[in-house]
């Protein structure tokens, strides 16, 4: 166990679904998985392990941000002998070609946060998905009828930022849409020599009146939900 885990060694599967909020884990565990069973609740962070297509696939929440997602994934990666984690959320949309429940594949992640400081590098990282996660998971979209778009994100350390002017530079350099937690999950895998994949839903557009309710953000984003669990299995 650890201090935000308090599930033993073999109750967590090699490839876990990460959504942010522990409700969406919930969700999936009851109406995709076969015989889940809850293994964490610490915190309200909920986890659950069950099978999909006769695989064993674990769903753990990861919290909001940067440092929630770095101790989760951390743990899961270090204590728990956790192979793959693709992370399914939400994302604010600064493309224009982009709307409402279209899915963004992660490839890389730029970030305005500090995180890499640790490392001690002398350059500057940058944070990239597993490229099996990555084809497998556009390949499942492609065979399920899914339209997707594979590309750069923003992991921002910050939801109301000071700064207005911050979403047009980064649209200026093609990036996708805004999250929170990619750029540290793949950080961790990186220094973990693990895999880890984003696979995002785009819920809101920052430069149009757009946007899907708390509700729609849980239950009705299925579509990643499916690709994220026919990747599972195919890794």
């Amino acid at each position: 166990m650890t201090p935000h885990l308090e599930a033993n060694y073999g109750d967590i599967a090699e490839t876990v679904l990460m959504p942010g909020d522990p409700l969406r884990a919930k969700f999936i565990a009851e109406n995709f998985l076969e015989n889940p069973r809850q293994y964490n609740s610490v915190r309200g962070m909920l986890g659950f392990t069950g099978t999909y297509k006769g695989k064993s696939v674990s769903v753990q929440g990861s919290g909001m941000g940067i440092p929630s997602i770095g101790i989760y994934s951390y743990e899961l990666y270090k204590f728990y002998g956790v192979k793959n984690i693709i992370r399914i959320g939400t994302a604010g949309a600064i493309a224009d070609e982009l709307k409402i429940k279209d899915i963004v594949l992660a490839q890389g992640a730029c970030t305005n946060s500090n995180y890499a400081s640790q490392y001690n590098l002398s350059g500057t990282f940058a944070p990239i998905a597993d490229y099996s996660l990555l084809t497998a998971a556009a390949e499942n979209a492609k065979k399920k009828g899914v339209k997707f778009v594979a590309g750069n994100v923003l992991t921002s350390d910050t939801f109301y930022g000071a700064d207005t002017n911050a979403a047009k530079v980064w649209k200026s350099m093609g990036v996708l849409a805004v999250e929170m937690e990619c750029a540290a999950l793949y950080m961790n895998a990186a220094y973990l020599q693990k895999k880890a994949l984003g696979i995002l839903t785009v819920s809101d557009h920052i430069f149009r009146d757009e946007s899907a309710s708390a509700e729609e953000r849980r239950v009705s984003f299925t579509d990643m939900m499916v690709i994220a669990l026919e990747t599972a299995v195919s890794v």
